[in-house]
């Protein structure tokens, strides 16, 4: 099959507001930075985390093949180029011949190989998207030690953006007894090594002096200019805030909507935010389990809430309200269903009585055949961020004075998630997510069976599988926007699949002598510290 080259360029370029202004200041090597987080990795195996908010401790240590500009380009990383047949069946990478891994180990053509077999290995994958992502395999071939060439069942638009970052394990990773929960003897390409982990406290790395691999997207190349970077562990916000204020720490993140007012406009520090790709966080309502099996009372739940002043009580106008199956920010986003549904109790509660929960029992719930209308609301523990559990309190009292409704909420560990997950016995998952190019999409409205590893309403409807394929199967960005616009429109209005509640974002803010720290372009997530210096007085 002939390949279609596509260019690379390789010329550095400023990304707009990714990094801090520095005006005169000039980057200076050594020092150290220690950055409050919000959220402990619960693996620090980059392929199997879930936690999007742990990236920001990740991405120092692990890389991927391609990078990305703002407008979703490709650019090189590991890999020097790329090609792609016109049907984007088959993609070549070529990868750099000058990356090692931080235990010694040769970057070539078998360990990248190997991830991605990796992914057609249930016993590795399973409960993961990497499940998904495999099954399109259909052979992976190394015809030299610098070139994969990956084949595809067929054609399968969202794989390139997986298969461009997805992050490289070196080779010894895979015997060894850390590969499920990550450790020092799982190795990257980063520009940091993992130095130590403390449970519950901290990580830290120290810079990696090989290192001179960057993307065309960094700011320079060569080593970090920082020595060392240590990550706290500070789950309430108000703690970073105050960390952040009395010189604990030098940078903080997940700021809440309260403390916002303490960094903006203040000459001591910088304040950054900027809105994520992907699923917003949203209610999943089970179609195939208790009361949300009745499509009427998951319309009304969509109908009948009103999330806009939630939204702004507990953030303080410091959020952005969500309406689709993806971020604004995504180039597959279809505004068409901001501002058509919610705050509408009258509709929601006909919706209710029309499904037979006329009666209320003492407490003013609604109940059908002696049984109240209960709803068991999930949420991981792993991801509770960003007030979620002041905002989820808050949406459950609305459910119940304006439709009668008892969210029970239930926050679970990670063990039992998976378990809760496995059997479908819940009402609702609150979750959101940040993979690109439909890749979240196929993810959570997949069916389980056919690898949804999120699915977290577990819908099998035949014409949303049928717009998945189609989006699928075309590498027209007009089509596929199209088709998922459809996807929305059934997936929401008419079967409520979901209620999408608000669009995750990320904010930073930092003491004034911490320069260049910012966002990654496109999926605007925490950026590595890579290009980060210090110049403490």
């Amino acid at each position: 099959m002939k390949l279609t080259s596509i260019a690379l360029a390789l010329g550095f370029s400023l990304l707009g507001n990714t990094f801090n202004a520095v005006a005169a200041a000039q980057p200076v090597s050594g020092g150290s930075l220690t950055v409050g987080v919000e959220t402990e990795p619960t693996t620090f195996n980059p392929q199997l985390n879930g936690q999007d908010k742990a990236e920001i401790t990740l991405r120092n240590f692990w890389e991927s093949l391609l990078a990305r500009r703002p407008d979703g380009s490709f650019v090189p990383w590991l890999a020097q180029s790329y090609e792609a047949s016109q049907d984007g069946k088959v993609i070549r990478f070529n990868l750099r011949q000058d990356v090692t891994f931080s235990n010694g180990e040769k970057f070539d053509a078998n360990a990248v190989a190997e991830n991605f077999r990796q992914t057609q290995v249930a016993q590795y994958c399973a409960g993961t998207s990497l499940c998904l992502m495999g099954s399109h395999i259909e052979k992976i071939e190394t015809p030299d030690d610098h070139t994969v060439v990956i084949t595809l069942k067929e054609v399968y638009s969202p794989f390139l953006s997986f298969a461009a970052g997805l992050q490289i394990l070196a080779p010894a990773s895979w015997k060894s007894p850390q590969l499920k929960s990550g450790g020092k003897d799982l190795a990257g390409t980063g520009p940091f090594i993992l130095e130590s982990y403390e449970k519950g406290q901290q990580v830290t790395y120290v810079k990696n002096p090989k290192y001179n691999w960057a993307p065309a997207t960094a700011r320079h190349q060569g080593p970090a200019y920082l020595d060392r970077v240590t990550y706290r562990f500070l789950p309430e916000s108000s703690v970073r805030t105050g960390a952040l204020l009395s010189g604990q720490v030098d940078a903080i993140e997940g700021i809440s909507g309260n403390d916002a007012g303490e960094f903006k406009d203040n000459p001591d520090f910088t304040y950054q935010h900027a809105l994520n790709t992907g699923t917003p966080y949203s209610l999943f309502l089970n179609v195939e389990y208790g009361p949300t099996q009745d499509v009427k009372v998951r319309q009304a739940l969509l109908q009948g809430l009103d999330i806009d002043p939630l939204l702004k009580s507990v953030y303080r106008g410091e959020r952005t309200r969500a309406w689709g199956i993806t971020s604004p920010i995504d180039p597959l986003y279809n505004k068409e269903l901001e501002g058509k549904y919610g705050n509408n109790p009258d509709a929601a509660n006909k919706l209710l009585d029309e499904a037979g929960w006329k009666t209320r029992d003492g407490e003013g719930f609604r109940t059908k055949e002696g049984q109240r209308l209960r709803i068991e609301l999930i949420q991981a523990q792993a991801t509770v961020r960003d007030q979620r559990d002041v905002l989820l309190q808050a949406i459950q009292a609305q459910a119940r004075q304006r439709l009668g409704v008892d969210l029970k909420l239930n926050y679970v560990d990670s063990g039992t998630y998976a378990d809760v997950r496995k059997s479908g016995k819940f009402g609702t998952i609150a979750n959101s997510n940040t993979p690109t190019d439909g890749v979240d999409i196929e993810n959570h409205y997949r069916p389980i069976a056919q690898g949804g590893a999120i699915n977290y309403s577990r819908v099998n409807d035949e014409k949303i599988n049928g717009l998945l394929d189609k989006a699928a199967s075309t590498l027209d960005l007009k089509q596929r926007r199209d088709f998922y616009s459809q996807l929305q429109q059934v997936g929401l209005p008419q079967l409520a699949l979901a209620v999408p509640l608000y669009e995750p974002e990320d904010q930073l803010a930092t003491a004034s002598y911490v320069h260049g720290y910012g966002f990654r372009s496109y999926k605007q997530m925490p950026e590595s510290v890579y290009d980060v210096w210090v110049t403490k007085p």
